[in-house]
């Protein structure tokens, strides 16, 4: 039996992980980068072993130093996680070549579904049903067709092409894409369907020659080809649902496949489906068959790594139904891009759970209050499922707990997850790949921009309720309190899209709220009334409707979440300090990473929309275009330079227009 479990992976599915050991009595390992040092994981387990360094290829992909880790500790297993090596055929026979417990498939069976190319042809004999598939640009003939990577998953790598002439620039992308997230930049081409729903089969098999479909998830919500919200079970025609779980053993067996296992289909919408590949590890959103079955996928892992027989010799029908979503520390304002920072509150409410099989709300976090968002890895924060007997009641209870959830530091996805949840095509399981790109009303923010001006008034209280409270004499004396009105008090916010706006307002001398506006142009404000205000909590009467705002101060930033959304402000100084001017044309990073490629020279001219250089930062390429026409100026940056968020990475003079 397993004594001591290492796992060679980080964040949230470590976490997991180790929950499923303290339950089983199993003691636990964790390795770790420098950047990962205090991240809650590494404090959780029973040992901890430093990775020197921060990025992926000098710590969580260096199999040297995990199986030193193993031997320094005594460890007699090693768990992969996902992502990093929990796919690399090579190391799985290292760790059983090192006398160590593999918790995975054996390497054969990774090897084999590693290659998506040769995969693909394996699975067809054993009758999986197959796209069209080129791995031949040039002998492409029918399009959309899709470009992806062979040796990895999780959207790196893919690029959807519609006009044959785009497709040898799409291969180029996919494979520098590929190649840094894979180390391998093997691509190949598939034809694509359109409103495909992406629905998979969990698999599991032991030693004993039992391989068994626990059900499927629908995975199908994505943006920019990665899964966003996953469900269990999924809405299927009739018959569906049979055959894909049939189809899915089968391929398990074609590779006599042990462990836990995950077989991705491409369901057409005439209930058509497609091989598309197989995880050989677990999956990010296990968690909702979990929910569905009662099962503990991790200890069904360990179970049959130790060589036990499973205990479902069939599939189990499922119980209610579980919806899972991905938080991610990406910025809205921003395109969504990876988003960096520390999180001054991570609080969601009503979770009865964590890390294991829960009913009703559960969490699987990375990320604690305090924890630091860097540039070196994924930008997944969380993983929120809710479980309820329908799906209805399962959507309506997640989108609830992530409306009122405090996520305070770093900017997050939280309400394009709310407003999809929430939306009458999702609530009709009317869904595809294609949902995000035919549904823009998802994207806004949950907070009307109309509502903005009383959040900040409600954090212009709150911090006159602090200062009050340490002020040392005259404590109960109302804020800014004169015998005769005077000049109202007033404070400056920046909003995060980068706005501005002032609040001013003036209490009587009972403290009630005399009068308030903001802008001078805008339309006017509505009839507040203060009922109460504390640094931390503000209760507003607002046109007869009584509202409550939690308010949240960190350093000069005030998070203010009530029942409309939440809104993030920072506090401007009264007489900011002069700051070097930028040359005009200035394009900044907008996030910290490294400068891949540069594809311009100085001295160029370029067109609105050229691409000047690609900037790398948490596993994605950002491309970095000419906002108008012009002649570049100035390339500081050169490729392989790092830079921070701010940087500046081109200068484009723009181009005068004739007179």
């Amino acid at each position: 039996m397993i004594r001591k479990l290492l796992v060679a992976n980080r964040g949230e599915i470590a976490r997991r992980v180790f929950a499923t050991c303290r339950a089983l009595g199993v003691a636990t390992v964790a390795v770790h980068s420098d950047a990962d040092a205090d991240a809650p994981y590494v404090a959780e387990a029973d040992e901890a072993v430093r990775l020197p360094g921060n990025t992926p290829v000098e710590t969580y992909l260096r199999i040297d130093l995990i199986l030193d880790a193993a031997r320094r500790t005594g460890a007699d297993a090693v768990h992969p996680g996902y992502g990093f090596l929990a796919e690399h055929a090579g190391f799985a026979a290292a760790v059983t070549d090192a006398g160590l417990t593999w918790v995975g498939p054996p390497a054969g069976a990774i090897a084999a579904m590693g290659d998506k190319i040769a995969a693909k042809e394996l699975l067809a004999g054993a009758g999986v049903p197959m796209l069209p598939t080129w791995t031949d640009g040039d002998a492409v003939t029918d399009f959309p067709v899709l470009v992806k990577a062979s040796a990895g998953g999780g959207g790196r790598g893919m690029r959807i092409v519609r006009d044959p002439a785009d497709l040898p620039a799409a291969v180029d992308s996919a494979r520098r894409e590929a190649a840094a997230a894979f180390g391998d930049g093997t691509v190949f081409v598939e034809r694509y369907v359109e409103r495909g729903r992406h629905v998979e089969v969990q698999v599991i098999g032991d030693t004993h020659g039992t391989v068994v479909a626990l059900g499927e998830r629908d995975c199908s919500i994505q943006r920019r080809h990665q899964k966003i919200v996953e469900e269990a079970p999924a809405v299927l025609p009739d018959g569906v649902r049979e055959r894909l779980h049939a189809a899915a053993v089968a391929a398990g067996r074609a590779v006599d496949y042990v462990g836990a296992g995950t077989v991705e289909f491409l369901l057409a919408p005439g209930g058509e489906f497609f091989f598309l590949e197989m995880n050989t590890r677990l999956q990010v959103e296990h968690p909702v068959t979990e929910a569905v079955t009662g099962l503990d996928l991790v200890r069904l892992q360990l179970l049959v790594a130790e060589g036990g027989a499973l205990p479902v010799p069939a599939t189990p029908p499922p119980d209610g139904h579980a919806i899972e979503v991905r938080l991610c520390a990406e910025d809205p304002t921003q395109g969504f891009r990876p988003a960096t920072g520390t999180l001054h509150r991570f609080a969601v409410p009503g979770v009865a759970g964590a890390f294991t099989p829960t009913r009703g709300l559960r969490l699987d976090s990375g990320v604690d209050t305090g924890s630091t968002v860097g540039v070196h890895y994924d930008s997944m924060l969380a993983k929120l499922v809710a479980w309820a007997p329908t799906r209805a009641e399962a959507a309506r209870s997640l989108a609830g707990a992530l409306a009122r959830a405090e996520l305070h530091g770093v900017a997050t996805n939280r309400d394009l997850l709310v407003r999809v949840l929430r939306s009458a095509e999702f609530g009709a399981a009317q869904v595809d790949t294609g949902f995000l790109d035919a549904h823009a009303e998802v994207f806004a923010p949950l907070l009307p921009a109309d509502r903005l001006p009383v959040a900040a008034l409600a954090a212009a209280l709150a911090g006159a309720a602090a200062r009050r409270a340490d002020a040392p004499v005259l404590a109960g004396l109302p804020s800014g309190w004169r015998n005769v009105p005077a000049v109202p008090q007033s404070v400056r916010y920046a909003t995060a899209t980068g706005d501005e706006i002032e609040v001013r307002y003036r209490l009587d001398r009972s403290g009630a709220l005399a009068d308030w506006s903001t802008d001078p142009t805008a339309a006017a404000p509505a009839m507040v009334e203060l009922v109460a205000a504390a640094p931390e909590r503000v209760l507003l009467d607002v046109a007869g409707v009584r509202r409550v705002l939690r308010v949240h101060r960190a350093g000069s930033t005030v998070f203010v979440d009530g029942p409309d959304g939440a809104a993030e402000l920072t506090e401007l100084p009264r007489f900011p300090l002069p700051r070097a001017a930028l040359a005009v044309g200035s394009l900044l990073a907008p996030l910290p990473g490294t400068v891949t490629r540069v594809h311009v020279v100085a001295g160029q001219r370029v067109a609105a929309g050229d691409l000047l250089l690609t900037l790398e930062a948490m596993k994605l390429e950002h491309p970095v275009l000419a906002p108008t026409d012009g002649v570049v100026a100035d390339l500081p940056v050169p490729a392989g330079g790092q830079v921070e968020t701010g940087a500046v990475l081109a200068v484009v003079n723009p181009e005068e227009a004739p007179r």
